[in-house]
């Protein structure tokens, strides 16, 4: 009962969104306020009703109803119930699910946030909205129902794919998904602005702190995914260049360009066409990656599906996503005010450099993802595009885009006084030379040359952001400047941390069992024994290996060769002991012998402060948002 009960309520949310599109559309071209207000109550009913629809789903799964097709596929009866709950969203039914009722919280989020601003102005980004959610309820209800029934009942479930059962389950896909849905906040009010008489309103504004929420969500998610990737598919790295990881990063790069060219539009009234276009393309390339992940047409690791019709219906409303916006844009462009700029040396230029940087390296990323598709489509082959292209292009734009960043804290809007800032710039980059030649002497002469110019780089941007706190003329540290402090910095160590990781590794593979001994970096592992272990829904073979350094125990490690009987799949845990400058990563592979495992022993030097890196990046974000809601308060 409680399935039909859910789907009748997604039914109903659905619907819901429907007319609310429908029924304050009809009250603006019949200038009927009464009607147009419907915008609101329509919203937050919708989002009420597929709450409701979700919470119904992950109950199912918490009472094992294997009657269910959904969960008999993604569950198990002895799975931990924390993992019962994180599978409403562990496949391509339960995630597009997750999808409507995101768009639907972010709908109601923004129709209670402006019920007093522009009712006109915002009556028209809740109907874009709720187009989008009524669209994709459509789908979910139609083409991929997480409600359906199965016959017969089986008594047991598939389980949820070991490479899910990870904490990562329960965090990363949520934020993944907030982030990319977040952006449809963006493109309704770009949309809107692009449907009114008048589009030189304030909509920028507006749209800023709903652009930074799902930028600092997407942070989070994109983050969380390379964590869970490092310490869950025991190959020891954070990014693999991989499509679906290509596909989240793509929308992160054009909503770090839109959140500077907002910034611009905001306080500067320029870049106005900027803002438009990255408003509609993040969310569209949000649109993009869930078509990669469950179309089938690009494999990975990570993907949820591999049926191509679900992947063209997609791929449909992501072509009317990005045709209509940009034939209204093509429209209304010439009504748009140009800003006459004041000075070559200005933040509005160097806003508009950085922008153009990160365009041409999402353009870069794209082209390298899907050109092995298109190639093939050709009929000319198959051919495959991997790290040394990425690294090869990504790298040297980023580092561009690094030296830029480096003057944002110290140019001004407007006019900037060149000699002054010559003075501030030189005293920067002659420490950014202090530490990163502290930074090569420490590392070692075999230290190559790209790890000086991105620890120099890297240097560049801290030491300018922190630096031009304490230039401030009223000497008052406001909101806006940590926010940026704390999002450059972050920027910075996570180049800092990811050329290290890449270029200062030691890696050893060989055949252990007990009494054996490996030698790495002055350290010793030996290996203790094999431990045989019993979990909820699996078994292990754990290794127990004690690292020493000069005769002194230093750490314990397990790793561990886990085997789940019900989807007959082995899976390796890693074992790491983490620390500051470096983490030890042990992966236990497959049985060689009757008693040999074949072990892999990483150093992993200074790792975690990627994952430091993007935290800053996200508290940044945060800041940003908390000075946004401190200033609406006061006004």
């Amino acid at each position: 009962m409680l399935p039909e009960i859910a789907h009748f309520f997604l039914i109903l949310g659905t619907f819901c969104s429907l007319f609310a599109a429908i029924v304050p559309a009809i009250g603006i071209v019949n200038r009927q306020s009464y009607l147009r207000d419907y915008a609101w109550s329509l919203s937050y009913a919708a989002f009420i009703l597929i709450s409701l629809s979700m919470i119904l789903l992950a109950v199912s799964f918490s009472l094992d109803d294997f009657s269910i097709t959904y969960i008999a596929q993604h569950s198990n009866s002895h799975l931990p119930i924390f993992f019962k709950i994180a599978a409403v969203w562990g496949g391509h039914e339960g995630s597009l699910l997750f999808w409507v009722f995101s768009l639907s919280g972010w709908a109601a989020a923004i129709a209670l946030v402006h019920r007093k601003n522009n009712q006109e102005f915002i009556s028209r980004v809740l109907i874009v909205l709720a187009l989008l959610t009524a669209t994709f309820g459509l789908f979910t209800l139609l083409a991929s129902n997480p409600f359906e029934r199965l016959f017969p009942t089986p008594f047991e479930g598939r389980d949820l794919n070991p490479m899910l059962q990870d904490v990562g389950l329960i965090f990363h896909p949520p934020l993944l998904y907030l982030g990319y849905v977040g952006f449809s906040a963006a493109f309704a009010f770009a949309v809107a602005a692009l449907t009114m008489p008048d589009i030189n309103i304030p909509w920028p504004k507006w749209s800023r702190s709903w652009t930074l929420a799902a930028w600092v969500m997407l942070t989070g998610g994109i983050s969380l995914g390379s964590w869970w990737a490092y310490y869950e598919l025991g190959w020891g790295g954070w990014w693999f260049w991989d499509p679906v990881e290509n596909a989240s990063l793509l929308p992160w790069l054009t909503g770090t360009a839109l959140l500077h060219a907002l910034i611009t539009s905001e306080k500067r009234k320029s870049l106005i066409n900027w803002s438009l276009l990255l408003s509609i393309f993040s969310f569209c390339l949000s649109l993009l990656g869930t078509f990669v992940v469950r179309s089938g047409v690009l494999t990975s690791v990570h993907a949820f599906a591999v049926d191509p019709s679900r992947g063209l219906i997609i791929l449909s409303i992501l072509a009317v996503c990005l045709a209509l916006p940009l034939t209204l844009f093509m429209i209304q462009a010439p009504k748009i005010k140009p800003v006459k700029l004041q000075s070559m040396i200005s933040k509005e230029v160097l806003i508009l450099l950085g922008n153009g940087l990160l365009a041409v390296t999402t353009m870069t990323v794209l082209l390298g993802t899907f050109y092995p598709m298109i190639f093939q489509i050709l009929g000319l082959g198959r051919i495959s595009v991997g790290a040394p292209y990425f690294n090869a292009v990504f790298v040297p734009l980023a580092l561009i885009a690094m030296y830029f960043m480096g003057f944002a804290s110290h140019v001004q809007w407007g006019v900037t006084d060149n000699k002054a800032l010559k003075r501030r710039m030189m005293k920067i980059a002659t420490a950014a030379a202090m530490f990163s030649t502290l930074a090569f002497i420490y590392l070692g002469e075999q230290s190559p040359l790209s790890v000086s110019i991105v620890i120099f780089l890297s240097s560049w941007v801290l030491i300018s952001s922190i630096s031009s706190m304490f230039s401030l003329s009223n000497k008052k540290i406001s909101y806006r400047y940590l926010s940026m402090v704390f999002a450059h910095s972050g920027v910075a160590i996570t180049a800092i941390a990811a050329v290290l990781v890449s270029y200062h590794s030691d890696e050893v593979s060989s055949k252990m069992d007990a009494g054996s001994r490996i030698e790495m970096g002055g350290l010793t592992f030996n290996y203790i024994e094999t431990k045989l272990i019993v979990g909820p829904n699996y078994t292990a073979e754990q290794a127990v290996i004690n690292v020493r350094e000069n005769d002194n125990l230093i750490a314990t490690i397990l790793p561990e060769r886990r085997h789940y009987p019900v989807r007959v799949m082995n899976m390796s845990e890693p074992g790491i002991d983490w620390g500051w400058t470096r983490d030890l990563y042990i992966t236990m592979g497959e049985k060689v012998s009757a008693t040999e495992y074949a072990i892999r022993i990483q150093n992993k030097a200074f790792v975690r402060w990627i994952w430091i890196g993007s935290i800053l990046m996200m508290i940044g974000g945060v800041i940003s948002i908390i000075a946004r809601i401190e200033r609406r308060k006061t006004i």
